[in-house]
């Protein structure tokens, strides 16, 4: 699996979210910037992202994720 396969399956999944990823092989980094983590805690964030993910967890393709989340407002003001 290639980097740009996981940023197409988190951008097809999370719905208006923009997916910045690193990695090859089975190991990825990701950012995902979207409305859709607006007032949800860290934990849950972090499950939406996974459960996009599952599958190709399940099935070895992916074997580790770092993964980071933010808001629109929040990565305008880190940026």
């Amino acid at each position: 699996m290639q980097a740009d396969d996981v940023k197409q399956i988190l951008e097809q999944q999370l719905e208006g979210c923009t997916a910045i990823t690193q990695g090859e092989g089975c190991d990825f980094s990701v950012t995902v910037v979207g409305e859709v983590f607006a007032g949800l805690t860290p934990v849950k964030k972090q499950q939406l992202v996974y459960g996009c993910l599952s599958e190709h967890i399940a099935n070895g393709s992916i074997h580790a994720v770092t993964i980071k989340t933010y808001t629109p407002e929040q990565w305008a003001a880190l940026n």
